[in-house]
């Protein structure tokens, strides 16, 4: 690169250099790092895109692009990820948060609102996307509920617990495998544990598979080693008529749902993603 190319320039050489690295959604992700690096939005791109790109702005792009060629998620080069219109913090201790889950959180928005729900567990929350979502939106509608995030991994909390602060959401925290540490009851009970088959991973993308912790990829050997704990535990901890909504892969609405009724809940039900997979089991104590 040319140490005076313009921003445009900039753009279409990093551009090329993903590309030819197979980096899949390359312009996508070069325009991303080139606003980050620059420090811009698009508005401001497109008003001045014939303009010199500033010195240390062209090192900062050239950094990143090299990161994205090594599969390095784009998401841990920017260091943040948009979920449910906020903005979350992410690094290499949590899951990234994915448009899927996001039908996990408006099914259990919808629940709370119709039950009048107050008391909402995150269980194995990661980066806190899905509880201080739901937190954030009651909120706004005038129904505040009360949130609790609970995670094993104490690195996974710290950056809850930062994405907590950013966006002022007032939520409690607890360290536990699961419930182990937790005694109290709650209304709903939401989690997206790990699903992932243990010999499915060495397939995925080199994004997931080498760079998200594997604590929330591996579900075991087929995939429901989570969930054969997580379910039956979650029933004795659901007030009366309580609701339990968990993320599952696309091919695990039927064995998840089983667990589920054989746990004693009512009404299971699998719901799907925009997509069209099955993405959410759900049903109530």
């Amino acid at each position: 690169m040319n140490d005076r190319m313009t921003l445009r320039e900039a753009l279409i050489e990093g551009t090329r250099e993903l590309e030819e690295a197979h980096i899949p959604d390359s312009k996508f992700d070069a325009r991303i790092l080139l606003l980050h690096a620059s420090n811009i939005t698009y508005s401001r791109f497109l008003a001045s895109s014939t303009d010199p790109m500033e010195e240390d702005s062209l090192r900062k792009y050239r950094t990143y692009l090299k990161m994205r060629t090594e599969r390095i998620p784009l998401q841990h080069i920017t260091g943040e990820q948009d979920f449910m219109g906020y903005s979350f913090r992410v690094n290499e201790h949590v899951l990234i948060p994915r448009q899927d889950t996001e039908t996990l959180v408006l099914l259990a928005e919808e629940e709370i609102k119709k039950t009048n729900a107050k008391k909402v567990l995150d269980l194995c929350t990661g980066s806190g996307c899905i509880g201080i979502s739901l937190f954030l939106r009651m909120k706004e509608a005038g129904r505040p509920i009360d949130v609790t995030l609970s995670d094993l991994s104490e690195e996974a909390l710290a950056v809850a617990k930062e994405n907590a602060n950013l966006l002022n959401a007032n939520i409690c925290f607890t360290k536990s495998d699961l419930f182990e540490e937790i005694d109290s009851s709650y209304d709903v009970i939401v989690s997206n544990p790990p699903y992932i088959p243990s010999h499915v991973i060495p397939g995925l993308m080199p994004e997931v598979r080498d760079h998200d912790p594997m604590m929330a990829l591996d579900g075991g050997e087929d995939g429901l080693f989570i969930y054969r704990k997580l379910i039956p535990q979650a029933y004795e901890r659901l007030q009366d008529k309580g609701s339990l909504f968990l993320e599952i892969g696309y091919d695990q609405g039927g064995s998840v749902s089983l667990i589920m009724r054989e746990a004693g809940f009512n009404g299971v039900t699998v719901a799907q993603d925009l997509a069209g997979n099955d993405r959410v089991v759900y049903g109530r104590k």
